[in-house]
């Protein structure tokens, strides 16, 4: 695992995204029993195209996918990932604007935090291109899917959808537009308005 091309993307000194100098001890991810489970973090995105940025914690560092339709709780509503560079362990909780100009330049919210499970082990399914994980968030519960799609020009493509169980739904769950972090809007983040700490 390497942040050697999300740091060369990035002039530290314009963007408050964390450099990822120390990175998280890490975590078991695998389908064995663990005393800490890893985090994901999906993560709203205004740049210049809007979509919503997948992270799954994996040996210290945030494997991540630009979704661009974002999640569903629909099995059949299959979106297209598009896997994109490591990011370190502390851009989990980054929520702000990322300067015009800047890689990725525009708005950034924590849209759905929490935990997951790993129901295989996780470099393995990265390896193979089929990743199965119970996830255990604010607003995403159960198992989803990562599945790669094969094409010789496009290596970086996955499909991200739900898997069927009893958290399936076919209500619109981007309908919930508010921060996990801190129950600001988009256009809250934008203007820099206070967070409000979250009780609990």
């Amino acid at each position: 695992m390497t942040l050697k091309q999300y740091r060369q993307k990035r002039t530290f000194t314009k963007t408050s995204e964390p450099s990822g100098k120390a990175n998280r001890k890490k975590t078991p991810t695998s389908k064995k029993k663990s005393t800490s489970s890893p985090i994901f973090v999906i993560q709203k995105h205004a740049a210049s195209h809007l979509h919503y940025d997948l992270r799954l914690e994996v040996d210290g560092v945030l494997k991540s996918w630009a979704v661009p339709k974002g999640p569903s709780l629909d099995p059949a509503n299959k979106r297209l990932a598009i896997m994109v560079e490591d990011h370190p362990y502390d851009y989990h909780d980054f929520e702000g604007t990322i300067p015009a100009g800047e890689y990725g330049g525009g708005t950034v919210m924590v849209w759905d935090k929490g935990t997951y499970e790993p129901l295989e082990d996780m470099n393995e399914g990265l390896k193979k291109g089929k990743m199965e994980f119970i996830l255990h968030g604010e607003k995403l519960s159960g198992i989803f899917h990562l599945v790669k799609l094969y094409k010789a020009e496009k290596e970086n493509e996955w499909l991200f959808f739900k898997g069927k169980d009893e958290f399936v739904s076919s209500k619109d769950i981007l309908r919930q537009n508010h921060s996990a972090q801190t129950d600001r809007t988009m256009d809250e983040i934008k203007n820099h308005q206070k967070p409000v700490k979250k009780k609990g």
